[in-house]
């Protein structure tokens, strides 16, 4: 599962999202994922909807022969055109708080003591409390019409799966009660089996996410975004929930900061991060933009098209070649079974990867240090790995047609070598 992440915000109208698709498409990427794009509330936040079941006129053409829904079903056919499926966030913990549904089914929120809708929050790493007030709460748990709360949005879903997506983004999914999931899902499946549901589970600890993945996901994002190369905690956790459900990773999303911005432009943290987020785990997903090593970080208000910047850096080869490596190896398009080695220089990642089956093997030697280079030695590469084919080398630069035992290299900054096994 390959997934670029179109912004709506930053690519505008309907009519201009098939440039982006087709760049995407050429990259390799089988999934386009799009953030709400339903009416919304006052704030004018993506994730503030007033109405699930109307498009935000932003991005319909008010003079296109086409109603909204017809223009949207006309992008995902596209999509399919170009190989492609489509993939929408799904807001089920909250609405906008001036959203229509607050006042015809008051029942269906959670409220406080004085009667007022309660709004969402999350705690900073400060301690602080940060309240959305744009948003009220839905009551999954205690509403004495849980059923109909529950029904709308199955019908939400299914409208969706009408106009053509087949993939779904759980927002928060695991502030969402479990049997909620479990049914939700299940009464999808029923009609349409091929539909995915992806977990949102960023900021819980692995107990929450493998609770949500036991509801019935598809899939729930990993936290390797963050990891250092070093710190025993992605390995616990990638091994916590691997065997219950596959995950995927991302160098950066439309809720971090740009990684462009944050690594002072270097080009090479960029394909460091890209290369490991496409090969660590089952599936890798990009916000648009990164290709190109945008600065100005995405904004679920304030974003326009306008914001488009002019390219900085081209990644789009890489980022082909990687998603091309995805694909052409089972090792990389599952959970594999995967452990950390000694590489003998703990500025070197040296990591170990075998498919479900076996009968294909990896190694990654990573160089964590984006700004020197850092030689690698081994006496015979054949050693960290079970089987007996040899390895071959399908790195993006500099491809060895041999590996020499014993093996010496000099990892450019931030370089990643990708040596797997043919079965």
């Amino acid at each position: 599962m390959k997934i670029y992440n179109l912004f709506p915000l930053l690519a505008g109208r309907f009519d201009a999202w098939r440039p982006h698709m087709q760049r995407a498409s050429a990259m390799g990427f089988d999934w386009v994922f799009v953030n709400p794009i339903q009416k919304l509330g006052q704030s004018g936040s993506l994730y503030s909807i007033a109405d699930y079941f109307e498009i935000n006129p932003a991005f319909a053409d008010p003079d296109s022969r086409l109603g909204s829904e017809d223009q949207l079903k006309a992008v995902v056919g596209e999509a399919e055109e170009l190989g492609q499926r489509m993939m929408i966030d799904l807001v089920v913990n909250h609405s906008a708080a001036d959203s229509p549904l607050v006042r015809k089914c008051p029942q269906w929120y959670v409220r406080g003591h004085d009667g007022k809708v309660e709004h969402p929050y999350c705690v900073k790493e400060s301690g602080e409390k940060e309240m959305w007030y744009d948003l009220a709460k839905f009551d999954h748990e205690r509403s004495n019409d849980r059923e109909g709360l529950f029904r709308y949005f199955v019908d939400v879903v299914k409208h969706f799966v009408g106009l053509g997506f087949k993939g779904f983004r759980c927002d928060a999914a695991y502030q969402v009660p479990g049997w909620f999931w479990r049914r939700l899902i299940a009464a999808v499946k029923q009609d349409h089996p091929d539909v995915v549901f992806m977990a949102e589970t960023l900021g819980c600890r692995p107990h929450e996410t493998i609770r949500t993945a036991e509801s019935g996901m598809d899939y729930v994002f990993n936290s390797s975004k963050w990891w250092d190369f070093t710190s025993p905690w992605l390995m616990e956790q990638y091994d916590l929930t691997r065997q219950v459900v596959p995950s995927i990773s991302f160098p950066e999303s439309h809720d971090t900061e740009r990684l462009f911005q944050e690594t002072g432009g270097n080009e090479n943290a960029m394909k460091q991060r890209y290369a490991f987020a496409a090969l660590f785990s089952a599936g890798v997903m990009m916000p648009m933009g990164f290709e190109y090593g945008f600065r100005k970080k995405l904004h679920v208000v304030h974003t326009r098209p306008e914001d488009w910047e002019n390219p900085a850096v081209d990644l789009t080869q890489f980022i082909t070649h990687m998603n091309r490596v995805k694909t052409d190896h089972a090792v990389f398009r599952e959970e594999s079974i995967t452990q950390v080695l000694n590489s003998g220089n703990p500025a070197v990642l040296l990591m170990w990867k075998v498919a479900a089956n076996r009968k294909e093997e990896a190694l990654l030697i990573l160089n964590k240090d984006t700004w020197q280079r850092q030689r690698f030695y081994a006496e015979n590469l054949q050693y960290f790995i079970q089987v007996s084919p040899p390895l071959h080398d399908v790195s993006f630069e500099w491809a060895l047609d041999h590996l020499p035992a014993p093996f010496e290299f000099e990892l450019a900054p931030g370089m990643t070598r990708v040596l797997v096994t043919l079965p």
